[in-house]
């Protein structure tokens, strides 16, 4: 994620926290990001020594920011052979559906039981920042940092950040799909939608309302994976 976007709301990446010195933390969430974006798409090969020059750095950054991907299922590693970024797991795409919509349903429960004026607030002004580009193809992966952030700002509502992080670490796959998925015609507009309505079911203290705007919104992405993994078979495993 976009640091400067996530400190603007005082939110910053729990992994990335943890990562001194920055070196492992940039190799790291920019490998994340190519694979998450398919600009490094399934089956590429990446070689170390490439690695080090395309990131000016030695080979040990780049080792530890392939284990932390590796960890998330996102590349194999092959050791005196090859790494390589992996196919998308289907199990495992619903695996961390299950996952999310689990911890996300109880997230907004809280907020809408609760009451939580700050996070409104803070979630509004996300969506105000996403429907400037929602109409700009080119800003795409900006409107998908802000989609992160959004569900990020949730879970910071209820003091639950760390599980934010746990979703995003087990969700590799799944967001795979999700960027699969966007750039088809009208899904911007559906997430918008579907944020406004999980923002207006905790405003209104509506537990019911904010309950089922979630999960909703969350059920898009997977309803499509049978679809994807016909257009793109070779994309799967």
């Amino acid at each position: 994620m976009n640091t400067s976007i996530a400190s603007t709301f005082g939110l910053v990446d729990g992994r990335s926290a943890a990562m001194p010195g920055g070196t492992v933390q940039r190799v790291y969430d920019d490998l994340r990001r190519r694979i998450i974006t398919l600009q490094l798409p399934p089956d590429t090969t990446l070689s170390r020594g490439d690695l080090t020059q395309t990131y000016e750095v030695s080979q040990t950054p780049i080792r530890e920011a392939l284990q932390l991907l590796k960890q998330e299922g996102l590349v194999s590693i092959h050791p005196q052979s090859r790494t390589m970024v992996t196919r998308i797991d289907v199990p495992q795409v619903h695996e961390a559906h299950f996952l999310r919509v689990a911890l996300e349903t109880e997230v907004c429960r809280r907020l809408a039981t609760e009451g939580a004026p700050d996070t409104v607030t803070r979630a509004r002004s996300i969506i105000k920042m996403q429907e400037a580009v929602a109409d700009d193809p080119g800003q795409m992966a900006i409107f998908q940092e802000l989609d992160e952030l959004f569900h990020q700002t949730l879970f910071a509502g209820v003091n639950r950040s760390g599980l934010h992080q746990l979703v995003r670490e087990r969700s590799g796959h799944l967001e795979r799909i999700r960027r699969m998925h966007l750039p088809e015609h009208g899904k911007a507009l559906n997430i918008l939608s579907g944020h406004r309505a999980i923002v207006d079911g905790i405003a209104a203290r509506d537990e019911a309302k904010a309950v089922d705007a979630i999960r909703a919104h969350l059920s898009q992405t997977v309803s499509r994976v049978e679809a994807m993994r016909l257009e793109f078979p070779h994309y799967f495993v």
